[in-house]
């Protein structure tokens, strides 16, 4: 899920890794491009068409339309990535459904809503004096960790 993602490529970028992956791609609230199918068709996405995009006004409602699903048959947990997290990603251990969501590439998500949901959030250590990572790169870090985790990687097809 991605909560107000203000760069194309990237978000281009996780609509690709979701499509090799089968996995659904989750846009939130008011994006800083458009995803029209002219747009998509000019920017080269020709494999939008294999991405589960949905799209939410605000992060609510993305959580209650998942929640609804009960995706493998249980609402799912959240994990709310950050670069200010104290817990890492590497601590968690994933289950089938859980939502991996992600900031905009600017600030990332809401203080606020971090400090709300403290226990559910989680960052991806860094040894390096960058602040954080790239967003299209922190997505495909924890998204493989959790296909890895659940045993989804063996079930599938080798690629580049």
């Amino acid at each position: 899920m991605l909560v107000q993602p203000e760069i194309p490529p990237n978000t281009g970028n996780v609509a690709r890794l979701c499509a090799a992956t089968r996995s659904p791609l989750h846009l939130v609230g008011k994006l800083g491009f458009r995803i029209d199918e002219h747009a998509v068709r000019r920017a080269g996405l020709d494999y939008w068409h294999l991405v589960d995009v949905k799209t939410h006004e605000t992060l609510g409602d993305a959580e209650r339309a998942i929640d609804a699903e009960k995706p493998f048959g249980r609402v799912p947990r959240r994990y709310f990535f950050s670069g200010h997290a104290e817990r890492s990603y590497l601590d968690v251990k994933f289950e089938l459904g859980d939502m991996l969501i992600f900031g905009k590439e600017s600030v990332g998500l809401p203080p606020e809503l971090l400090a709300a949901r403290r226990e559910e959030t989680v960052g991806i250590p860094m040894s390096g004096l960058v602040r954080s990572h790239n967003l299209a790169n922190s997505v495909a870090i924890a998204l493989y960790e959790a296909l890895r985790q659940t045993g989804v990687l063996s079930m599938t097809t080798r690629g580049a």
